[in-house]
């Protein structure tokens, strides 16, 4: 299991109104792009989004829908990504002074990446998490900047 923390200097509100667009989810989820609304209203439990996860020179559609949404403290996704399988990839988005603690914890539920999964799995996952949550920090940063939001 992959489990990775990052300080953003926004409140948690913040935090959780960039994770409710689906649109932006290419910004920031390392290896996508082109994420867009699927089914339901992201991030309802059920709501889905789609984009394309590239590996490589290996281009594949995947499919991302919402498990757990508490808005805005936890959100839980299960992300599918073809032969690969699934994921669960969970936020816990706490209160920490005047910013946020985000605490992603991602691991394979099904699939070619549940049967491999091991210690080495992991260091690669704390790779992309690093680069991951530092971009959501800076794009969740910035909109508040550009909006005008009051920040600490």
């Amino acid at each position: 299991m992959a489990v990775r923390h990052h300080l953003v200097a926004r409140p948690p509100e913040a935090v959780w109104a960039f994770l409710s667009d689906p649109s932006r989810y290419g910004e920031w989820v390392v290896g996508t792009s082109d994420s867009q609304p699927d089914e339901g209203r992201w991030p309802e439990v059920g709501a889905s989004l789609t984009y394309t996860v590239r590996i490589g020179p290996v281009e594949l559609r995947g499919h991302t829908v919402v498990r757990r949404s508490e808005a805005p403290g936890i959100l839980e996704l299960e992300a599918y990504s073809g032969p690969l399988g699934s994921a669960r990839i969970a936020f816990d988005i706490r209160p920490w002074g005047e910013g946020t603690l985000v605490v992603l914890d991602e691991h394979p539920l099904r699939g070619m990446g549940a049967r491999v999964h091991n210690a080495v799995a992991d260091a690669l996952i704390q790779v992309r998490h690093r680069k991951m949550l530092s971009r959501l920090g800076e794009q969740v940063e910035a909109m508040t900047t550009r909006t005008g939001a009051r920040h600490g």
